[in-house]
């Protein structure tokens, strides 16, 4: 099949649509479903990283994807109790790639709501019963077990997306990209992330562990395919706060730490033990969590509101008992797709439990970054690379 026509475009005015190839044949095949512009787009970028992600760190791996950029991503890997309970997945067989995916996907589940899904390996059956009860807009992988396929296939009424992608097909070296009706030209960033990157620390520490490296290399992988600006915090294989698509650095690295804050304080033994009613369904749960740990829970669930949810009123979790929980938080791998230009992201990161860091350096103010890295016995690698992904 030389192409592939679609429903409609980003919008529903964009008529027509299509994907084609210009030499050869499509690398895909639907197997169900009919994806449209946006959920190709997702599907082509987020298998582009798991795969690489398997390539670089030989685990399988997952990702969760939502408008061109990750909500979550990472590797398959050992899930204690509490994040089982945090993902709803404590009543589930793991896989190995299944335990990627309920990484992916929980450590930021209001954003990987409705999500498009990657897989680097074969979908198998427990990964599979997992994704049938989330909320999602469809798959790609390379392939899939018979009775994997058939359990996706029930999915919304029988009209779940589910792709399937030749693990060997390769692009051309070379891109094009049409803006305003004027083509762009680039060389594909075949750029291959592994810890040699990490030769060069600047800062007094320059110790890394193995899982440190690990984490550094999946925020770099995770960077790569998401919308610039962004900076991308990382714990024991999985990404646990993403901040994209933002004009200014800082607010990157705001808005991905403020996500790893939430994923952490979502271990908290007060929200753990919150009394929810039998009947909220997960993304309802979820949405509710994100308000009780907000500052402004008192007044979101005062009384008449909050018998939607709880069988009774929870005790609220206090600004103290919210700082001096985050206060426990560390070994956290930070990731930068452009240099920091001020000791302000380093500050920010810090409180999120950052003890290593991986950027390009150049900046006219690295003499600051690195010496507000060595305030805090941070450990920062320039790498020599930037990763804009627009």
């Amino acid at each position: 099949m030389k192409e592939l026509a679609l429903k409609y475009g980003c919008n529903p005015n964009q008529t027509p649509s299509r994907i084609f190839m210009q030499e050869g044949e499509l690398p895909i095949t639907v197997l169900n479903g009919r994806p449209g512009y946006i959920n190709f787009m997702d599907a082509f970028n987020s298998w582009q990283l798991v795969s690489e992600l398997k390539r670089a760190l030989g685990k399988p791996a997952a990702a969760s994807f939502k408008h061109v950029s990750p909500a979550g991503a990472a590797v398959a890997g050992e899930l204690s109790d509490t994040l089982k309970k945090i993902y709803f997945v404590d009543d589930l067989e793991l896989s190995p790639l299944a335990s990627a995916y309920a990484m992916a996907r929980g450590a930021d589940r209001m954003s990987s709501y409705g999500d498009f899904i990657a897989l680097s390996d074969v979908c198998d059956l427990p990964t599979a019963k997992m994704i049938a009860r989330e909320v999602s807009d469809g798959i790609i992988a390379p392939g899939y077990e018979p009775e994997a396929l058939e359990v996706l296939k029930s999915k919304r009424k029988g009209t779940y997306n589910i792709v399937q992608i030749d693990p060997d097909y390769r692009p051309a070296p070379i891109e094009h990209k049409d803006v305003f009706g004027i083509t762009f030209e680039q060389g594909r960033n075949e750029l291959k992330i592994d810890d040699s990157l990490f030769a060069n620390i600047p800062t007094a520490n320059k110790n890394l562990t193995e899982q440190e490296k690990e984490d550094l290399i999946l925020t770099l992988i995770t960077l790569k395919y998401t919308q610039s600006n962004s900076v991308c915090y990382a714990k024991n294989g999985q990404a646990i706060g993403i901040g994209a698509g933002q004009q200014s650095r800082i607010h990157c690295t705001r808005l991905a730490g403020n996500k790893a804050d939430i994923w952490y304080l979502r271990q908290h033994e007060k929200v753990l033990n919150l009394p929810f009613r039998q009947d909220i369904r997960r993304p309802d749960r979820d949405n509710t969590i994100d308000v009780y740990i907000s500052d402004d829970y008192m007044d979101v669930l005062a009384d008449g509101v909050w018998e939607n949810f709880f069988t009774k009123k929870p005790e609220p979790l206090t600004r103290a008992e919210k700082e001096a929980w985050l206060s426990g938080m560390t070994g956290v791998a930070l990731g930068s797709d452009a240099f920091f230009p001020f000791g302000d992201n380093i500050e920010r990161a810090h409180r999120s439990g950052v003890t290593v860091i991986a950027q390009p350096g150049g900046s006219i103010r690295d003499d600051n970054v690195i010496e507000t890295c060595d305030k805090y016995g941070i450990a920062m690698a320039f790498t020599g690379i930037r990763l804009f992904h627009h």
